[in-house]
């Protein structure tokens, strides 16, 4: 689905976030203003907001019509861009920026799904995370801020409670962030260490027992009765931006072949040897790898340093002997080179090191 950017200040005086958060907010725009000729007020505009959050609107969604215990649990996503007013000491490229996407997701469901749902989102999050190459983290606990927050002592509670037995559950180290969840409730956040030690919040996952109330969500039960659904808020990258720069910095830009914009660059001695390397570049691009060839007027050398200052991961270079013997001379962008390399064996080689995801 899809949010609005900009909207009418009363959705988040309703989602609480006016009360609670508006420090992080972005000031209002006055809209709709009406004056009269002589330049007074004849009726009062009303205050819009850049949304900071997606949560408010998916919660209209959920309300514009009944809902059943057999439609639970239901998932609503988006990649929904945010606005979030950042002090400018705090903003740091693309780590912590003041606009910025979230794959963000919220599920409703019933307290009975509830701790199911929270251990498939886990094992999901951390999967996830190590398909990307990060293995080294932990899990964040977030408890309540007794000043910054809405709802019972019993309600955080049991939130609080299922998401550390969700938590445990995956048997990674747990350290408590006492009053660091948002006001609406508790949280788990990957922690993830990157290549050189610095962690960074990457997942998080929330459990809501207060955003239901103030939208009066329902659902019909299966005894007809009118039930509360239970929220929860998962992003799994967090932001998409902090995401990419978190990899960046990890890999130092030297991503493994599967994941690298481009995985291979053709690199020809002589412009005579474009159209050679033009037809293995299209045979590798019918298997799906994304591939350039170099043609610019610069000498070979130079089209080797830049393809390894790009750190793309595999050159395929190709003169006279390689064209009549149906081969390229296969580089590593570490320097090292195999050469008289047959097609069929060099485009195996890059095929497999991207289905297996090695890094190179």
């Amino acid at each position: 689905m899809t949010s609005p950017h900009i909207t009418k200040g009363a959705l988040f005086e309703k989602s609480g976030h006016l009360d609670w958060y508006a420090e992080g907010m972005y000031p209002p725009m006055q809209l709709d203003t009406e004056y009269d000729a002589e330049g007074n007020v004849r009726k009062q505009g009303v205050d819009y907001y850049l949304k900071p959050m997606n949560c408010p609107m998916h919660n209209l969604i959920y309300s514009a019509r009944g809902r059943s215990y057999r439609e639970l649990p239901l998932r609503l996503f988006e990649f929904g861009t945010v606005y979030r007013y950042e002090k400018s000491g705090v903003v740091q490229g693309l780590t912590r920026a003041r606009g910025f996407t979230q794959d963000d997701a919220h599920i409703y469901c019933t307290k009975d799904q509830m701790g199911e749902e929270l251990d498939s989102l886990l094992t999901f999050v951390l999967d996830l995370l190590r398909d990307y190459g990060l293995t080294d983290f932990y899990l964040e606990l977030s408890t309540r801020d007794p000043i910054k927050s809405i709802g019972t002592d019993e309600e955080w509670a049991e939130a609080t409670e299922t998401l550390r037995v969700s938590a445990e559950k995956q048997g990674l180290e747990l350290v408590l962030d006492e009053g660091g969840a948002a006001f609406y409730g508790p949280k788990i956040s990957v922690q993830a260490k990157d290549a050189i030690g610095r962690t960074w919040q990457m997942s998080t996952i929330q459990v809501d027992f207060q955003l239901p109330q103030r939208f009066d969500l329902e659902y019909q039960a299966s005894d007809g009765t009118r039930q509360r659904p239970i929220m929860i808020h998962r992003a799994l990258f967090g932001s998409i931006e902090r995401f990419f720069a978190v990899l960046l910095e990890h890999y130092a830009g030297a991503f493994p072949p599967w994941l690298a914009p481009v995985q291979v660059v053709g690199i020809p001695i002589t412009e005579e040897h474009n159209e050679y390397l033009a037809q293995v570049a299209a045979k590798l691009r019918a298997l799906g790898i994304r591939v350039e060839v170099d043609t610019s007027d610069e000498r070979m050398q130079k089209k080797i340093r830049n393809a390894q200052r790009s750190k793309v991961p595999y050159m395929l270079i190709a003169g006279d002997e390689d064209v009549a013997a149906g081969a390229v001379s296969f580089r590593y962008r570490d320097g090292t080179q195999k050469n008289s390399v047959a097609i069929d064996a060099a485009v195996h080689e890059i095929l497999e090191a991207v289905q297996t995801r090695v890094q190179v």
